[in-house]
């Protein structure tokens, strides 16, 4: 891949990106996850010349990405757009997926059927799409039929909101899309401000955690109900450097009850209110953390304020949830539904490794992978422990420590998706601040970019070689591009 300049002329790479985008959404409209007249093989799409379309398209869109945030000599060595400037890329490149079918996944045609469910008066916690019937539960894969829904009551709220579009699946989409879309200008206004606290670059953060390929395929054209509990996140930890324990707990209890690993925030958001100074960052770029007579180590005046917020924070987490599940009416089997996203054929790393193991061993595949998944979640808890005893007693900063632990989840898990590395990424944008780390996350977003097909199936042959085509038209186009670039400022001046 060819630097031209990037560092020098972003706006061109603006431009670069804008034109995968139009690509992606372009073979988006054959190849995407399109609505159907019936559940079974017919809900695949024949993407053709869309699937080559979308992947030329999404080659150009990450390859302009990474291109956009290459430091060089005119930034002396910083990051070479501003925020301002990068918000507006944002919207350029998410523009032409707004008013797409979903692209790489069927789960939002679950999440209609889940709310229509829930304005029918069905328990979504014991009863599938397949109960609903009707268009939009037509819409949803085999495998998903007759699963109750994992997701807590806070989101089961804003599916209802859909309900009276469910027989129309695609405007249904939209409005979901719109929550989504929200969601990250909401991560695009939050990642520089707590970027600034933890005395990060507030553009390496907006562009790794906003403008990131993920993000655009995923809460935007995907239109994954991700996108809101990790801005609420967010919202939440900025509360906490701001000293406000009580409203950090209620929007970390909020985005639990959406999606149940934000829960994992709620000790980071208590250290952070409990213990920093409040102050934007030190003069060597490390977030504060309170080490004299009022911090943790500082005394029972410390621990005492610390145990203050912890049970005030417990409060408001309760409080916020009892109220949530009244108004919702659904009650708390989501708690027994978290592990409905993972099936006998989910994969995952661990879930490799245990079907690896039973093929070496010559043993049932069900019972290695049930026990190497059991090891991946003993494990991450290990990692979790660790990372709270390093905060605890070095004073390492609590967010990298949050991003981390979000990391081993995520890797250790019994299922993975591609968008489930938002997770780790999004807080990892403002809390991390070793270049290489940051290229390393950057590099893995990219691959990750490329490992789901538009429809959200797992790939035949005929697809794979159509991918493949895609991507070599887009390494061709960034090489002709980059060519033109250089031809273009060699020109002698008139």
């Amino acid at each position: 891949m060819p630097n031209t300049g990037a560092n020098a002329y972003p706006s061109r790479y603006r431009w670069l990106g804008l034109l995968g985008s139009l690509a992606l959404a372009a073979g988006g409209l054959t190849a995407g996850a399109l609505p159907a007249a019936a559940t079974g093989p017919g809900l695949r799409a024949s993407g053709g010349a869309g699937t080559i379309l979308v992947f030329a398209g999404l080659t150009v869109l990450t390859a302009a990405w990474l291109l956009l945030g290459t430091p060089g000599p005119r930034t002396g060595g910083r990051h070479p757009a501003a925020t301002r400037w990068l918000t507006t890329t944002l919207a350029w490149w998410a523009a032409p997926l707004l008013l797409l079918p979903p692209l790489f996944s069927r789960d939002v045609y679950s999440y209609l059927a889940q709310g229509a469910m829930l304005a029918g008066g069905f328990d979504v916690y014991a009863d599938g799409p397949a109960a609903l019937g009707g268009p939009v539960a037509q819409q949803v894969p085999q495998v998903w039929q007759h699963t109750p829904a994992p997701y807590g009551p806070g989101f089961l709220l804003l599916a209802r909101a859909t309900a009276p579009l469910a027989a129309h699946p695609y405007a249904g989409t939209l409005l979901l899309r719109l929550g989504a879309v929200l969601a990250v200008a909401a991560l695009a206004a939050l990642l520089p401000a707590l970027a600034r606290r933890c005395g990060t670059d507030p553009a390496a953060a907006l562009r790794l955690g906003a403008l990131n390929p993920l993000v655009l395929l995923h809460l935007v054209a995907g239109a994954h109900n991700d996108a809101v509990p990790l801005a609420l996140l967010l919202a939440a930890l900025l509360a906490a450097t701001r000293h406000r324990p009580l409203l950090a707990a209620a929007l970390i209890a909020l985005a639990t009850l959406i999606k149940a690993p934000a829960a994992l925030a709620l000790p980071v958001a208590w250290w952070t209110a409990s213990h920093g100074e409040g102050e934007p960052a030190r003069r060597d770029g490390r977030f504060a953390t309170r080490r004299r007579a009022s911090g943790v180590a500082g005394g029972p005046g410390g621990w005492r304020r610390g145990l203050r917020n912890a049970g005030a924070m417990a409060a408001a987490a309760a409080v916020t949830t009892v109220a949530v599940t009244a108004v919702a009416g659904t009650g708390y089997g989501w708690v027994a539904a978290l592990t409905t996203p993972v099936t006998g054929s989910s994969w995952s790393p661990t879930s490799g490794l245990g079907r690896l193991f039973a093929r070496l061993a010559g043993v049932e595949p069900a019972g290695a992978v049930a026990g190497a998944r059991l090891l991946g979640m003993a494990v991450a808890a290990g990692v979790l422990c660790l990372l709270a005893a390093r905060v605890v007693r070095r004073g390492s900063e609590p967010v990298a420590a949050l991003a981390l632990g979000f990391g081993a989840l995520v890797v250790l898990g019994p299922a993975f998706r591609p968008w489930y590395a938002l997770w780790c990424v999004v807080p990892a944008a403002f809390a991390v601040r070793a270049a290489s780390t940051l290229r390393a996350v950057e590099l893995a977003c990219a691959a990750l970019a490329f490992t789901v097909m538009p429809d959200g199936f797992e790939p035949d042959a005929a697809e794979l070689v159509l991918a493949a085509g895609g991507l070599a038209a887009g390494a061709a186009a960034i090489l002709l591009t980059g060519r033109q670039f250089t031809l273009r400022e060699r020109q002698p001046a008139c």
